[in-house]
């Protein structure tokens, strides 16, 4: 039943949050009054069940438990006010579907620092916990809770408004904006921690939040390359597991099971974005994910295009990730060995990347090197922190060993 009740949380706590800060402008407060609703449902579900109207009874209670903590909050001026624009928030979720992307642009304001824009986001509105958004961004806890901090401050201080800025505001935070929806989609359909490979709640929430995106800004490239992106990695995720729920690589998914319409809504966007203007590095990553939406089989991939396209990408973003996948495709454009030089220079800087040593022990393993193979395949499990990868990394590390 806890799992269940989390599981609800994940699915509706955004929504409610975003709304109260609506209401009440003060993050910490709807995140706590949203955090005590939780509580009190861990300790009421289990007897009385799980409301048919689950997302309604977490909005009133939140709603009320927030008036009850401004009554009892020394610091707030005008309390009457405050309770009184919380009186007037909805109960119903369909009256507020678009808070959440309000909120996103409040918290991408240029007057934060892009990667506070980024975490605040991620944490508040899309409910990712502290440590989720560290290992997002690939660096700590505590550093991620300090810029959370900061970051909440400084929108107070500034004033900044809650809304979704003008047509001739849009550019100056769509950066902060895309990367968000990008790292959403990222954490649930390859879950950084817990029992599930997938989380479906935020592929979901990140596929509506970059249709909306795309309704504000339709001639956008980076926007239809973002929401290209998205569709065809999602138009695989059937095929990402067996019926145990078992991981199942790339190359050995039955592609019967990938979607396609999610594949060919996503080429079209591809096609428009490039017909839009310049392209960045949304659309070539969604460029790059095209080409094995194409091939029929995993032999017949273009891995020599995909080292282009990586090539341009490379030189876009100068990102050490996009260094790894580019080293990982030529691996199978041009030998595992030569895969494993470009490996080298990335090994002290994503060291603690799971994803470095997964690459390193498959090339390895395809050269006939069992003991560095091992190795490093025992590195990643180390690392590693969701369960359905462990249990990948567990088969694969036993392989190796085995010979």
């Amino acid at each position: 039943m806890t799992a269940e009740i989390e599981g609800v949380f994940r699915r509706e706590s955004g929504r409610v949050v975003a709304t109260l800060i609506r209401f009440c402008g003060d993050f910490d407060l709807a995140e706590d009054a949203v955090q005590d609703t939780f509580l009190l449902a861990l300790r009421l579900w289990p007897s009385e069940g799980i409301p048919p109207n689950a997302g309604g009874w977490i909005t009133t209670t939140a709603k009320r438990r927030a008036i009850d903590l401004i009554r009892r909050e020394v610091r707030l001026g005008d309390k009457e006010a405050l309770m009184s624009r919380l009186e007037t928030m909805p109960e119903n979720l369909d009256d507020w579907s678009d808070d959440r992307l309000r909120l996103i642009f409040t918290c991408s304001h240029p007057a934060l620092a892009l990667e506070a824009r980024v975490a605040l986001t991620l944490r508040t509105v899309c409910g990712l916990s502290t440590a989720e958004v560290g290992r997002a961004f690939l660096t700590s806890e505590a550093t991620i809770a300090q810029r959370l901090v900061r970051a909440k401050h400084k929108i107070k201080v500034a004033g900044i408004a809650y809304e979704v800025p003008g047509p001739d505001r849009l550019g100056e935070r769509l950066g902060a904006v895309l990367a968000v929806v990008y790292l959403l989609f990222n954490e649930g359909y390859a879950a950084s921690a817990g029992p599930q490979l997938v989380r479906d709640e935020l592929c979901d929430e990140a596929l509506r939040l970059g249709a909306l995106l795309h309704t504000l800004m339709p001639s956008e490239p980076e926007v239809s390359g973002l929401q290209a992106l998205m569709l065809l990695n999602h138009a695989r995720r059937a095929a990402r597991t067996d019926p145990a729920g078992d991981l199942v690589l790339l190359p050995d998914q039955d592609r019967s099971q990938w979607n396609t319409g999610e594949i060919e809504a996503g080429l079209a966007l591809l096609r428009r974005a490039a017909r839009a203007g310049s392209v960045g590095q949304y659309w070539l990553q969604a460029a790059i994910v095209a080409e094995h939406a194409r091939a029929p089989t995993a032999e017949a991939t273009d891995w020599p295009r995909i080292c282009r396209l990586y090539d341009h990408l490379l030189s876009v973003t100068r990102s050490r990730i996009v260094a790894l996948n580019r080293a990982i495709a030529v691996s199978f454009a041009d030998g595992p060995a030569a895969g494993l030089r470009l490996l080298e220079p990335l090994s002290a800087q994503l060291d603690g990347y799971v994803y470095l040593h997964v690459a390193r022990a498959d090339m390895h393993r395809r050269l006939g090197n069992r003991a560095a193979s091992a190795a490093a395949y025992q590195r990643a499990y180390v690392l590693a922190a969701n369960d359905v990868q462990r249990a990948a990394l567990s088969r694969q590390l036993d392989a190796a060993t085995r010979g």
